[in-house]
């Protein structure tokens, strides 16, 4: 039988106009426990990670990154409020009202008719494999646009929110263009575990 790891929480991506884009990760349930992470693709095209260590290195085993930092990464709400900080990075959020709430699914469905879905409506993937060989699905449970954000890096703005038009290159997949505050449930299945039986699928 396929061993499955999964992760359930958000992730949020948002740009801005001086070409820096983010991807946080902030997850409540995952096989190391409580973390989140920040990728982060900067103007220059260099790939960053910033993460305490055990998060870092689970991170890194699914995608890799030329960079690592092994910092704090804090993310706090505050109604529809998100705000998240890592030493000289802040970024300030303001997340909009649910414009998406799928009902629960199985993988199958994640990985066929969703897929074709979210390719056509938002140039996104839900299904696909890792750059080191990791199996993925990913389950919307909600989703919200990113409708105001600021950013400062070492107290300097970064500018204007923005949409996220250039790829990112973190793994299988971008994140949609326009900022989003997504609601999901990741599950993950290693390399030695491939050829699953749908009839394990919960």
């Amino acid at each position: 039988m396929p061993v499955m790891e999964t992760l359930r929480g958000w992730i949020t991506s948002v740009g801005f106009a001086s070409g820096h884009r983010f991807v946080v990760g902030e997850w409540r349930h995952s096989p190391i426990g409580p973390f989140a992470d920040v990728m982060w693709a900067r103007p220059d095209g260099r790939r960053m990670l910033l993460a305490e260590s055990a998060p870092a290195a689970y991170i890194v085993s699914v995608y890799p990154f030329p960079e690592v930092r092994h910092q704090a990464v804090t993310a706090e709400r505050n109604g529809r409020f998100y705000t998240v900080h890592s030493d000289g990075l802040r970024l300030d959020m303001k997340i909009g009202l649910a414009t998406l709430r799928p009902p629960p699914r199985p993988r199958w469905i994640t990985a066929t008719v969703e897929n074709w879905c979210a390719r056509k409506l938002l140039g996104v993937h839900t299904h696909g494999t890792s750059p080191t060989g990791v199996v993925e699905w990913y389950r919307t449970r909600s989703a919200r646009r990113v409708v105001a954000a600021t950013a400062s890096l070492d107290g300097a703005d970064l500018g204007s929110l923005a949409r996220l038009d250039r790829p990112l290159g973190f793994g299988f997949t971008d994140p949609p263009r326009q900022p989003s505050h997504v609601r999901l449930r990741v599950d993950l299945q290693q390399p030695e575990c491939l050829g699953s039986d749908r009839r394990s699928d919960s």
